[in-house]
């Protein structure tokens, strides 16, 4: 459905060929919920938040993790940080974005797409396959900017995502048009999308923002 439909829930894994992809992980933010501590290296399930979400995108041609230079990434996996840090979110998009393949993404055609997910959410690739089924079904469908996942209490979850790479340096730019991008919201820069939503009833979408978070999903 369309932004302005009723969400579907996500559907059973389908045989697909995965549309051509990359991936940002945003890795930064100040955790303070957490005392302070560095959300990517949080152990989860015995492994650091980063590499569950990692582990999420075997697929993607080109992986960008936004987060502090000290962060320990893997070979072949790019690391960059907003200028100045600490800009939020969407600035941290945007220097993702800008990574990703030297930051050629506008000669890229809309049938190339970013996943687009947050550091903290371990248990993610439970939904990637899904949402990347979305992306190989409307990979002819220029009216579909991406698509989102809602979680069982239905809060959109837009780090948790697939978007065409096209469509979302086009709406980085009109916003950078408007307003400063740093310390803006992800839904002021979303809401410029053409959007569909799948519903997670499962845990795939879970993230961890206390330590009572960590406890919970530890099991």
């Amino acid at each position: 459905m369309t932004a302005d439909g009723p969400a579907d829930a996500l559907p059973h894994d389908l045989p697909h060929h995965d549309p051509p992809h990359d991936a940002i992980v945003l890795a930064g933010g100040r955790a303070s919920r957490l005392g302070g501590a560095s959300k990517p290296d949080v152990v989860v399930r015995g492994r650091r938040m980063l590499a569950h979400v990692l582990d999420a995108v075997p697929g993607a041609s080109s992986v960008v993790v936004v987060g502090p230079p000290t962060l320990e990434v893997p070979v072949g996996v790019a690391l960059t940080l907003e200028d100045p840090p600490d800009g939020g979110p969407v600035a941290g998009i945007e220097a993702g974005l800008a990574a990703l393949r030297g930051g050629a993404l506008d000669h890229l055609g809309p049938e190339r797409w970013v996943l687009l997910l947050a550091c903290d959410v371990p248990l993610v690739a439970g939904a990637v396959p899904r949402l990347l089924g979305v992306g190989a079904e409307r990979r002819d469908d220029t009216a579909c900017d991406g698509v989102m996942v809602v979680d069982g209490a239905g809060r959109e979850q837009p780090l948790v995502g697939l978007y065409r790479a096209a469509a979302l340096a086009s709406a980085l730019r009109r916003l950078a048009a408007e307003r400063e991008v740093r310390g803006a919201s992800v839904r002021s820069l979303l809401g410029r999308m053409r959007l569909e939503r799948l519903v997670d009833d499962g845990a795939a979408s879970c993230d961890v923002d206390t330590w009572e978070d960590v406890r919970r999903i530890d099991g």
